[in-house]
C-alpha cells in the first residue's frame, strides 16, 4: 500500500495555496480564489521586480506554491483494517498515539498498514498504543506491530472482563504475555486521567465499564434526546469496558469511545450533557446498531463523523442514520462502502475511502490546525475537503 504524503493532501493547482499568515484568515487551508484560467489580481502589474517575479509564481499551476508545512498540524491516520480500528494520531511535536492494532493473522495485513501510517508520517517509533478493549479486532493485531516497530507505552483499562470467550481471552492472554516481556511501559487508565501525550490533550471519558461522574468544562446542559430513551439491557462483554477518550488539540476536539455501549452512552449523556459538542466523532463501534445512539450522537452534534467500518462489519442503517440526523452535521466519511446499509443509508460515495470491490486498503486522513480549521483526504479519490475554522464556542 502506498499512503500519499502530506503534499497530496491539499492539492495545489487550479487553486493556489496562500501561506499561513498571508491570506485573509489564519488557517492554512486558506485559499486565493482566482484560477490559472483567470488574470492575477491588479496588485500584480506593479512595478517592483520582486513583487511581479511573486505575483507570475502565484499565476503559474506549475510553479504554485506548495502547502505550509505539516509540523504545526495534528495528523490523524483513520487505517484500512477490515472493519477493526486503527487510528494514528501524530502531534506537531512529533508524539503519537496509536488507538487500537486492528485484526491478528492475515499475513501481517493491518500491521503493516499501520506501519505504512506511521512511515508516512514520518515516525518510526509509535510512542503511546491505546487498547480500548480486548477483542479481536482491537487487541489482535498488538504482538505482530510490536514485532515490525518499537512501541513506548501501552495504555489499557486493567483486566479482561470477558473470560468466557475464547478468542477473546486468547488475545488478552496474548497481549498479556507481550506486556510480560518487560519492553513496554504500560498505564491503566481511570476515567478523568489526563494521558501523557505531548501536544494534544488526552482525558479519558471511560474506562473498565466506569464512567467520569461530573461534567466536563462547558458541559453539563440537559439532554433533550434523554426523554425518548431508556437503558438497554447489560452487555456482559468486553465492549461496555472500553477505554473512551475525548482528545483536545487546540479548539478541536475529537471523541473515541472504542465500542462503548448504548446502555454506558445512556448513563453518561443523562440526563446530563457530560461532554457537549465536539468536531469529529469516531463513530462507536464502527457503527454498528448496538452503540452510537441518539442520546449520544445528538448531544454531541460533530460536525464530522468519521466510521471505521468493513464492507460486511459495523455500517448498520440505523447508526449510520442517526450520524445522518445529527445537528451540526457537515460530513460522515467511512472507510468502507456498508453492504448492509446500501445506497439508501451509506454517505455520498466521494466521502467513502473503499468502494465496493477487491480490497484496495485505501484510508482517510486528517490534518488540523490549532485554531480548529482541518482538511480529510480521501486516498480512494485523491481529494481534500476542508472545513473551516469556528467562532469561538
Amino acid at each position: 500500500m502506498r499512503l500519499k504524503t502530506m503534499q497530496e493532501i491539499i492539492p495545489v493547482g487550479t487553486r493556489h495555496a496562500v501561506p499561513a499568515g498571508t491570506g485573509t484568515s489564519n488557517s492554512r487551508f486558506s485559499f486565493l480564489v482566482w484560477s490559472s484560467s483567470q488574470s492575477a489580481p491588479a496588485s500584480c502589474h506593479r512595478s517592483a521586480l520582486t513583487l511581479a517575479f511573486f505575483c507570475l509564481l502565484l499565476a503559474l499551476p506549475t510553479l504554485a506554491l506548495p502547502p505550509a508545512s505539516p509540523t504545526k498540524s495534528l495528523q490523524i491516520y483513520f487505517i484500512d483494517v477490515e472493519g477493526g480500528q486503527a487510528t494514528l494520531f501524530v502531534t506537531p511535536e512529533g508524539q503519537s498515539l496509536l488507538i487500537d492494532t486492528g485484526w491478528p493473522g492475515n499475513n501481517n495485513r493491518d500491521a503493516d498498514r499501520i506501519v505504512a501510517a506511521a512511515h508516512d508520517a514520518g515516525i518510526n517509533k509509535i510512542d503511546f498504543v491505546l487498547i480500548t478493549h480486548y477483542h479481536d479486532d482491537h487487541v489482535g493485531g498488538a504482538p505482530q506491530l510490536a514485532a515490525k516497530i518499537p512501541i513506548g507505552t501501552f495504555i489499557d483499562h486493567g483486566e479482561n472482563r470477558e473470560t468466557s470467550d475464547a478468542t477473546t481471552q486468547k488475545d488478552w492472554l496474548a497481549y498479556k504475555q507481550l506486556l510480560a516481556t518487560g519492553k513496554y511501559k504500560h498505564i491503566i487508565a481511570k476515567p478523568g486521567d489526563i494521558l501523557p501525550i505531548q501536544g494534544i490533550r488526552v482525558e479519558v471519558i471511560s474506562s473498565d465499564g466506569t464512567l467520569i461522574e461530573k461534567a466536563l468544562p462547558g458541559a453539563g446542559q440537559p439532554n433533550p434526546d434523554c426523554a425518548n430513551s431508556a437503558p438497554s439491557l447489560a452487555d456482559k462483554t468486553e465492549n461496555p469496558r472500553s477505554l473512551g477518550t475525548l482528545i483536545t488539540f487546540g479548539k478541536l476536539k475529537i471523541l473515541d469511545l472504542g465500542d462503548l455501549t448504548a446502555e454506558k452512552e445512556h448513563e453518561l449523556m443523562c440526563p446530563l450533557n457530560k461532554i457537549a459538542t465536539v468536531d469529529i466523532y469516531i463513530a462507536s463501534h464502527h457503527g454498528f446498531n448496538q452503540s452510537g445512539s441518539a442520546v449520544l450522537v445528538h448531544a454531541v452534534a460533530p460536525r464530522v463523523a468519521i466510521v471505521d467500518n468493513g464492507a460486511k462489519k459495523g455500517g448498520s442503517p440505523s447508526a449510520l442514520d442517526i450520524i445522518r440526523s445529527s445537528p451540526n452535521l457537515a460530513a460522515l466519511w467511512q472507510l468502507h462502502f456498508s453492504e448492509e446499509a446500501g445506497p439508501a443509508h451509506n454517505t455520498a460515495l466521494e466521502f467513502i475511502a473503499n468502494s465496493p470491490g477487491p480490497d484496495a486498503a485505501n484510508y482517510l486522513k486528517l490534518a488540523a490546525n490549532p485554531d480548529g480549521a482541518f482538511a480529510v483526504f480521501n486516498s480512494r479519490t485523491k481529494q481534500s475537503q476542508q472545513y473551516a475554522a469556528l467562532p469561538p464556542r
